[in-house]
């Protein structure tokens, strides 16, 4: 018989078992006896709670194809031939009393391994290995004793498996721990009852209360697994998560809060069927049914990534569907970024490679115009000196005055070649071309720098910062001091440049400094400047060393 059909078939056959037991239950064999108008209501509720266990452990095994289901159906068809223990029907009461308390081994089980259905842990199956054995013993199992032990081990394995649990486990937990805590509290009121010896109305009452706190529990956990709240509150979590930006971290630390597993692994699938992780490094995929499990996440029905997690973190198909769709949005996403990223730093790239360039053609004009321009003047002068020496009159006066203007333009030639890039700065470094700098300037300048020899990008670009900063307080500040401070902080050059003028400076006011801003930000570094009217201006560049 297909396993479809055992399933259609197993619900009338409980049916006509439960009615059955509570006709034997209210024919109260051998005695005969007319059943009160409360024992019928009760045995209704009876025949009520044992449908429920079976209806709804159909419905989950069904639906949802989880092994609650089963557990539930067993619990029911235990929880019938109970109630045929408590009728002495002929022939039965011999060995019936063994199916007093049987349905709740059942009962427990699913409790305890709910949501999946398995036990997952060494502790889960110890707990309900007991329950099995206090609820088959009859002369165990309904004694206060028993109640109250099977209370406490409910109770305590239920609590640490919710205090364990990280993640979307901990929201399905919550619900079996809720179930297992009133499981918990009527086998403790009816321990306390039988304990007192109590009369008829009292134990009437406790089987009440039993009746209502099982149906409860049943429908609640079958509620909870077809609704499947926690598993949607769970993929709206992450969804959210994975839509935060790059700075919230790495895909796979997102994955890892979001599902409660930190030692979940994210692998990329390669061309060559390989996966790789985040750094590169292979991904080893885990085969079989042990603590590890593999969710592949597929894009047009080819593999592009795996989530190797814990298998208790993705028991659930359903949420292990959202995940898997989930991550391959991500995934998608991720792609999308690093192919941004990557031509972001090709981008920065070019324009360091523009900035090098450009300090290198600055290097060479300065060479050439100092090994060229200049020594052709120096030449020229040569030989006005030897021929002033043998002029005379008015010729002499001349030759005289074009050395002067001579003089006066091999002065502006090598300014100009020290204003494109000074010779000093690539042969003795930073301090020194800012020495010679400060010794130029108009406005006295103090110097506050390190010794140290830094990239020569870096150094260009400092230079130049604080080669526009001193002109243009010259220029503009009507400043009385200049203060250079160069130090190194967290990996970055810190060149701050402040004087004492009248401040007003302004990025977006002069080509100079935005010039300077995209030099800097060239080299991935900041530049700010502070210049409020009247207080002197600020200009901090912030350059990375690596």
């Amino acid at each position: 018989m297909r396993l479809s059909a055992l399933r259609l078939a197993i619900f009338p056959a409980c049916v006509a078992l439960g009615l059955y037991a509570e006709w034997a239950l209210l024919r109260r064999a051998p005695l005969q006896e007319p059943p009160t108008a409360g024992e019928i209501r009760l045995a209704v509720a009876d025949l009520a709670v044992g449908l429920l266990f079976v209806a709804c452990g159909l419905v989950i095994w069904t639906r949802r194809g989880n092994q609650t289901g089963p557990l539930f159906v067993t619990a029911g068809v235990f929880w019938f031939l109970g109630t045929f223990a408590a009728s002495g029907y002929p022939g039965y009461a011999d060995f019936g009393a063994l199916f007093l308390t049987l349905h709740r081994g059942p009962l427990v089980h699913a409790l305890l391994s709910y949501p999946s259905g398995r036990l997952e842990r060494r502790m889960e199956r110890a707990a309900v290995a007991v329950a099995y054995v206090l609820s088959t013993a009859p002369y165990i199992g309904r004694t206060p004793e028993g109640e109250l032990a099977l209370a406490v081990i409910v109770l305590g394995v239920a609590a640490q498996r919710f205090a364990t649990a990280t993640g979307p486990e901990r929201r399905a937990r919550a619900t079996a721990a809720l179930a297992s805590a009133a499981f918990a509290a009527v086998l403790v009121v009816s321990a306390l009852a039988r304990a007192a010896g109590s009369g008829d109305a009292v134990d009437r009452a406790v089987l009440w209360a039993y009746d209502i706190v099982l149906a409860g529990i049943v429908v609640g956990l079958t509620l909870d697994l077809m609704l499947g709240r926690w598993v949607r509150a769970t993929v709206t979590g992450l969804v959210v998560d994975l839509g935060e930006t790059s700075e919230a971290g790495t895909l796979r630390n997102r994955l890892a809060d979001a599902l409660g597993d930190r030692s979940l692994v994210l692998g990329y699938r390669l061309d060559s069927g390989v996966y790789v992780d985040e750094r590169g490094r292979e991904v080893e995929l885990p085969e079989g049914e042990g603590d590890r499990r593999v969710t592949t996440v597929t894009d047009g029905g080819e593999p592009v990534a795996a989530l190797v997690h814990d298998a208790a973190v993705l028991a659930s198909p359903d949420l292990a569907r959202s995940v898997a769709a989930a991550a391959r949005i991500a995934v998608g996403n991720a792609r999308l970024q690093a192919e941004v990223l990557d031509q972001v730093d090709e981008l920065e790239a070019s324009r360091r490679r523009i900035v090098e360039a450009g300090d290198r053609e600055r290097r060479r004009l300065e060479q050439e115009l100092r090994e060229g321009a200049e020594q052709r003047l120096v030449a020229v002068e040569t030989l006005l000196d030897e021929a002033g020496d043998r002029a005379e009159g008015a010729l002499a006066a001349t030759l005289a005055e074009t050395h002067e203007k001579l003089e006066q333009t091999r002065s502006e030639l090598r300014e100009f070649a020290r204003g494109v890039h000074p010779r000093v700065l690539a042969d003795h470094g930073l301090g020194a071309a800012l020495a010679e700098l400060a010794e130029r300037s108009p406005t006295p300048v103090e110097l506050r720098i390190p010794r140290a020899r830094y990239a020569a990008p870096v150094e260009a670009a400092a230079y130049f910062v604080c080669s526009e900063a001193v002109a243009n307080v010259g220029k503009y500040a009507e400043a009385s001091r200049v203060v250079v401070d160069i130090n190194e902080r967290d990996g970055l050059l810190v060149v701050a440049v402040s004087d004492d003028g009248k401040g007003g400076a302004s990025l977006e006011k002069g080509s100079g400094l935005r010039g300077l801003a995209d030099r800097v930000e060239a080299l991935r570094g900041r530049l700010t400047v502070t210049s409020p009217p009247g207080e002197g201006t600020r200009l901090v560049a912030e350059l990375p060393l690596d």
